[in-house]
């Protein structure tokens, strides 16, 4: 998934949150505003695991093929 669509899903949380926290009607929209809130940085520390994950992946990739080209040289 790219990391633009969990930006866009954590302002949308910060937005709704907003929302909920200034037209809330209930007793408690203060919390749940805030715990609405809350999710954005979890949002967004999904998006940049997500980022270095897929970086991981292409950097065992990278080193599989370096140590694939050195296997065959010594061979020769």
């Amino acid at each position: 998934m790219k990391s633009f669509y969990y930006f866009i899903g954590a302002g949308l949380s910060i937005l709704l949150s907003i929302y909920i926290f200034i037209f809330g009607k209930g007793s408690s929209h203060e919390l749940i505003a805030i715990f609405v809130g809350l999710w954005a940085p979890t949002i967004i520390c999904l998006g940049i695991f997500n980022t270095l994950l897929g970086i991981h992946d292409e950097m065992c990739c990278a080193h599989k093929r370096i140590e694939e080209k050195q296997g065959c040289s010594h061979e020769r």
